[in-house]
């Protein structure tokens, strides 16, 4: 990281096709990260159009419309980048992506589309096949939608493209639990193991199609501490100052302490080739043999 990095990390109720509304909060949140001194302001998953797979193919934009150009022009008037979750429609597919634009001042709009679907998804969406990284402000980052983070992978391809921050949107529903304490679980693995920041967030309230969702948004330190925990139960910014001596630190070959140990430094990866050739299915036929 060439400097020290705000970054702030929303959770936001998001209506399902009412992206007037949606866009409109967009914009006042992104006010309210600039009075904040925020460089890097992450939105939930499908955010600007609200999350509902059963939906999807009746909201959402392509990335040259209306509502990414405004938002493309509220990064240069405020000098914040936005991180947007989006339904994503092309041309080219019947089924949309599960996307996130990357909107930085003069710049022009880039894209993460969600690689990892969840199975309740995959009828409704087409799985992005790329893992992007991404620079402004002085910032590598990257971005993996929900699902995506239950997969080490992910993590670490990004820490070894030389990604500092990991982003992590959310569209988790409260069936599905207190969504703090299941990212405890994982995401501290994932920020520890590859020595990145990892920020994550999640849609609150309705969607207003009869799904509800619990919120939540937190910051983790490139050796698995919390750094920042949010505990509203409204929409709201969580802010957190990410200290470029500590990630460089732990990242630079000089490093001397086994407290600042870059694993991903010393791994064996020609060993590792069972990991792409193995795969579970044939473990369950053979226990069922």
């Amino acid at each position: 990281m060439k400097n020290d990095c705000r970054i702030g990390l929303v959770q936001m109720e998001s209506m399902v096709g009412q992206t007037e509304l949606n866009f409109q909060k967009i914009i006042y949140l992104a006010e309210a990260a600039h009075k904040q001194q925020i460089s890097l302001l992450c939105f939930p998953e499908c955010a600007l159009n609200g999350y509902s797979p059963q939906n999807a193919s009746e909201i959402g934009e392509t990335l040259d419309s209306s509502w990414i150009r405004q938002l493309k022009e509220c990064t240069g008037d405020l000098g914040i980048t936005l991180l947007v979750g989006m339904v994503e429609h092309s041309t080219d597919l019947s089924k949309p992506y599960i996307s996130h634009a990357i909107l930085s001042p003069g710049e022009e709009p880039s894209i993460y589309r969600k690689v990892h679907l969840g199975r309740s998804e995959l009828d409704y969406f087409t799985s992005g096949d790329t893992f992007p990284i991404f620079s402004a402000h002085g910032t590598t980052f990257a971005v993996g939608v929900c699902w995506d983070w239950h997969f080490p992978e992910t993590a670490a391809i990004y820490s070894l493209k030389g990604a500092e921050v990991l982003f992590a949107p959310h569209a988790s529903p409260m069936i599905a639990g207190d969504r703090k304490e299941i990212w405890l679980r994982y995401l501290g693995a994932r920020a520890y193991d590859n020595s990145v920041y990892l920020g994550a967030c999640n849609l609150i309230g309705s969607n207003g199609k009869g799904k509800k969702f619990s919120g939540g948004s937190l910051v983790i330190g490139p050796k698995g501490e919390v750094c920042s925990q949010s505990n509203l139960n409204e929409e709201g910014i969580l802010s957190a100052n990410l200290s470029a001596d500590r990630i460089n630190l732990i990242r630079s070959p000089e490093r001397a302490s086994m407290r600042d140990s870059f694993f991903l430094a010393d791994r064996r990866k020609e060993l590792y080739h069972e990991l792409i050739e193995l795969d579970i299915s044939s473990r369950v036929k053979a226990s069922q043999e």
